[in-house]
């Protein structure tokens, strides 16, 4: 197999992963829906290119967040399956971590789209 086929392969293993975190994880769909509105709200409002880049690396961040928490877990269900305190304290800090990815992006979202629902209002 040559190189460029190795390269290709790699994403379909990634998608594979992406597809993974949709079809079984509750959150990243939710973070979907929350995507959707916001792009909506984003064509709406036509906002700039600096606040679409800012937008899109929020989106970014968010859903690898949730897919690296996603991942830390099974892997630490797999490794150790009975209650272990230590387990459940690096899930812990796992999901922390998109927590903080989440609440970095509702303020971003708050500051771009803020003004602009305060002249609807």
């Amino acid at each position: 197999m040559n190189a460029f086929n190795k390269f290709l392969r790699s994403f379909s293993y990634a998608t594979k992963g992406i597809i993974s975190l949709l079809k079984t994880e509750r959150n990243a769909r939710i973070h979907c829906a929350a995507i959707i509105l916001v792009t909506i709200a984003g064509f709406y409002f036509r906002i700039s290119q600096v606040e679409w880049i800012s937008i899109i690396l929020c989106f970014g961040m968010v859903l690898a967040a949730e897919a690296f928490n996603t991942a830390i877990e099974k892997l630490v269900n797999l490794v150790s399956p009975e209650k272990n305190p230590y387990a459940g304290n690096i899930k812990d800090l796992a999901a922390g971590g998109v927590l903080i990815c989440a609440i970095a992006a509702a303020i971003i979202g708050l500051m771009i789209f803020g003004p602009y629902f305060y002249q609807i209002f």
